[in-house]
């Protein structure tokens, strides 16, 4: 999106036809995701339409399941279902990553991810749903089971909606006679040393200390060994029920990169030169967590890009210029961006901040954080209904319903057709869904 639009900005609409292939409409900014998911912000505002800002850019709603870079040509399925073949004069590919799992017995069955909205929104509606079932049920043991939340992987995705989410059910727990917030707990298990490598280990350790104050358990040099129908055990012997697992592991290339003929690494990215080139190819870009991209300044001479939006944004702007260099007969330039800092909020009024080795913590960082991301933001109207979320948020509650009928809306209806005996065969799954 951003390449699209800094190239649309400079070509006009008689000179160039810029085509943007992507399975959804919109372009999901996922530093919020974790503040839609607790409340915080409302889901709509932290996506932007592609149609709305990419004006004279065409927009084809498909998925890419294969590039050619010898006959110049991407394969799509678009909307309906069919296969089209995409010409391309210049391409620039950023298809971004997904979920990088493992094979844990139960993990398919039983997890979820946080990549996207649609998960944001099932996670917030699944987590305050167990706290309705929680307070209805005599079965201590279920209880207990419905109150543990499992959150693997403690990167800035696992950290950061664990925290908002545990924050938002804590205040969700004063409008439940039998349900506290001490009855709930939350675990934290991640395979390295220390979480949120993103920032330095002092902070990580910050941190750490900060979810232990607020009850949280955090198991490090640990994996998930299985989740059986919702009983788990990890790698150190530990055992316990759980209806909520949330994987947040890490992240792995698109697999549509296999269907290609491009040239990728060991790990599945797109080897490119310092002008962000396909390498061996003049006309080919790419970016993003698909890329692996030389880091310049670095002084290790195998140094390469990190996976986050901090790159990627800018990768788009410096692929923007190449692109009108290549058009123009110019020279392209490398890309060099020095580490800037990272920001997380924590839940309402607390975060950590590290910005040029500045450090900050507590209310301070959890305000740069808001105002870095807002700054971040596309769309100026965007950046307004946001801030009004926030500023409405100082005032009143947070919003705690869940609503779980989202995620199976023919559900009601399904049941009433059955009920009367005008059921078809569609009919069948929504009823099955109904009864679970």
């Amino acid at each position: 999106m951003t390449a699209a639009r800094a190239l649309r900005e400079q070509l006009s609409v008689d000179r160039a036809t810029i085509t943007v292939i992507e399975p959804r409409s919109y372009m999901t900014y996922q530093p919020f995701l974790a503040e839609a998911a607790a409340g915080s912000v409302e889901p709509r505002h932290v996506v932007v339409p592609l149609r709305e800002i990419l004006p004279d850019c065409d927009v084809l709603a498909g998925e890419v399941t294969g590039v050619s870079s010898a006959a110049s040509t991407v394969t799509v399925r678009v909307a309906d279902g069919n296969v089209r073949q995409v010409g391309y004069d210049v391409l620039v590919l950023a298809p971004g990553s997904v979920s990088k799992t493992l094979p844990v017995p139960g993990l398919a069955e039983h997890a979820i991810g946080f990549k996207n909205l649609g998960e944001a929104i099932y996670l917030r509606n699944h987590v305050l749903s167990r706290l309705d079932a929680a307070a209805s049920t005599l079965d201590e043991d279920l209880r207990r089971r419905l109150l543990t939340f499992l959150f693997v992987g403690g990167g800035y995705a696992g950290v950061e909606a664990m925290a908002e989410l545990e924050d938002m059910t804590r205040a969700a727990t004063s409008y439940y006679d039998t349900v506290a917030a001490e009855d709930m707990r939350w675990i934290l298990v991640e395979a390295a040393d220390r979480i949120m490598p993103e920032v330095s280990a002092n902070l990580g350790r910050y941190i750490l200390n900060v979810l232990r104050e607020r009850g949280f358990e955090a198991y490090l040099n640990t994996t998930l060994s299985s989740v059986h129908d919702g009983h788990v055990e990890l790698s150190d012997g530990t055992e316990f029920d759980t209806d909520t697992v949330v994987w947040t592991a890490g992240v792995t290339p698109h697999p549509v990169l296999r269907n290609t003929d491009l040239p990728l690494d060991d790990r599945g990215r797109v080897r490119c030169t310092p002008t962000l080139r396909v390498e061996g190819l003049r006309s080919v870009f790419a970016a993003g967590d698909a890329a692996r991209v030389p880091d310049l300044t670095s002084k290790g001479s195998d140094a390469v890009c990190g996976p986050s939006a901090q790159h990627a944004t800018r990768q788009a702007k410096r692929i923007a210029t190449n692109v009108l260099a290549l058009l123009h007969g110019g020279k392209p330039r490398k890309y060099r961006h020095a580490y800037a800092g990272s920001v997380a909020s924590l839940g309402l009024y607390q975060g950590v901040a590290e910005i040029y080795r500045i450090r900050l913590r507590g209310k301070p960082a959890w305000l740069a954080h808001r105002g870095y991301h807002l700054a971040a933001m596309p769309t100026w109207h965007r950046k307004a209904r946001i801030a009004a979320d926030w500023l409405l948020s100082l005032p009143f509650r947070r919003q705690v319903v869940a609503l779980g009928e989202l995620h199976h809306p023919r559900r009601e209806f399904a049941m009433a057709t059955e009920a009367q005996g005008t059921r078809t065969a569609g009919d069948d799954e929504a009823v099955r869904n109904g009864r679970d």
